[in-house]
């Protein structure tokens, strides 16, 4: 194993081993990223059909959060039934047919990644992961000399990523 001498030791060994573990981890945050992307749109999205007895006398409100159908529209309502875009709902048996555009199983686990909350099981994942990338920003200024040309250059190209970053969020 590397013998640690130094903050400037310590700081490069584990920067490399810790990238190393975390290779894994942040090609599936990657991918994932790229698929939130696109998800107001139907990339790579199947059509699943639903047939299942929920609450009765729902309001449009209240079906729209049963459901997990965003901007739920209702078209019509005859007598019992209520028609919407993506299907139907019988006020008085709680019978819901509709169908959803979901991503297959992988892929949803994987943008649910991006999307957890601390009451979710995946939360301590992000709290880690997002806790190693603060270390690579820091760590990465003990890789060169801080006297040297690529540290100097380095410098610059972080403020410039700052101002970057400043400029996309502010438009």
């Amino acid at each position: 194993m590397d013998k640690i001498k130094d903050t400037r030791s310590f700081m490069r060994i584990t920067h490399r081993y810790l990238g190393y573990f975390m290779a894994g981890i942040m090609v599936i945050y990657a991918l994932s990223g790229i698929l939130l992307i696109y998800r107001d749109t139907d990339f790579l999205k199947n059509k699943k059909l639903y047939d299942k007895v929920i609450a009765k006398n729902l309001s449009e409100k209240e079906l729209e959060k049963e459901l997990k159908i965003k901007n739920l529209e209702i078209k019509k309502t005859e007598t019992n039934i209520i028609y919407f875009k993506e299907g139907t709902y019988n006020i008085t048996t709680g019978q819901a047919k509709y169908t959803k555009k979901e991503l297959p199983l992988v892929l949803d686990k994987m943008a649910k990644l991006h999307k957890a909350k601390s009451a979710d099981t995946l939360s301590p994942l992000n709290a880690f992961f997002g806790v190693c990338l603060f270390f690579f920003v820091i760590s990465s200024f003990w890789m060169f000399n801080t006297k040297s040309k690529p540290f100097r250059r380095g410098v610059k190209f972080t403020i410039a990523g700052i101002v970057f970053a400043i400029i996309l969020l502010l438009i």
